[in-house]
């Protein structure tokens, strides 16, 4: 790497470390582009539905960026600090815990906006009048569908109905699936440095 390189890449260092603790204050901010996508379905419908499924591959494709961006950032940031580890381990759970739940609202929304009745049928064991209970309850039947597959639990009640609907809920569990592994993986190697550290 030339001194040019070099110099680029402890900018680049510097405004990580810089941005890095600002992330949780920033994370509410994700959610733009979903009222974004709230105002083309109320002010050009027609539009909003000629377009369907490339917004919600566009929406699928923004999420997995945002997220690797903000893990990669995050594992960046933990792996120069050496300060107390115990800090840097509450920073660590704090910022995952809001990851995870700005990723399933997020998913609830989008799956609430592209009409959850639409991407999902229903596969359990409730009766007529108890699905025709859960109509009116699209935002917290999307919550609990999006719980489901980030956490890869997938009861088998509500399934894919159609190939963007699929891609979806696969992106979804990828992403759980991944966060909880780094997630552990930081906290193992934030243990082994206070480890190292304390020696």
């Amino acid at each position: 790497m030339g001194a040019t390189g070099y110099r680029n890449w402890r900018v680049m260092q510097s405004y990580i470390d810089l941005l890095t603790p600002y992330i949780p204050i920033a994370m509410p901010f994700l959610f733009a582009p979903l009222a974004a996508g709230w105002w083309l379905q109320t002010a050009v419908p027609l539009w909003f539905e000629a377009h369907r499924e490339g917004l919600l591959y566009a929406y699928l494709t923004y999420i997995v960026f945002v997220r690797f961006a903000l893990l990669d950032m995050m594992l960046f940031y933990v792996s120069r600090k050496h300060k107390s580890i115990h800090l840097d381990l509450l920073q660590i759970v704090f910022l995952y815990l809001e990851i995870t739940a700005v990723t399933l609202m997020f998913f609830a929304l989008l799956f609430n906006l592209f009409g959850v009745f639409e991407l999902f049928s229903y596969n359990g064991a409730a009766d007529a009048q108890q699905l025709a209970a859960m109509q009116g309850h699209g935002l917290r039947l999307s919550l609990y569908i999006s719980m489901e597959m980030f956490t890869t639990l997938g009861a088998g009640d509500w399934v894919p109905r159609t190939l963007t609907a699929m891609m979806a809920a696969g992106v979804e569990s990828v992403l759980g699936f991944i966060q909880g592994g780094v997630f552990f993986a930081v906290l193992i190697y934030a243990h082994q440095g206070g480890k190292t550290g304390n020696r």
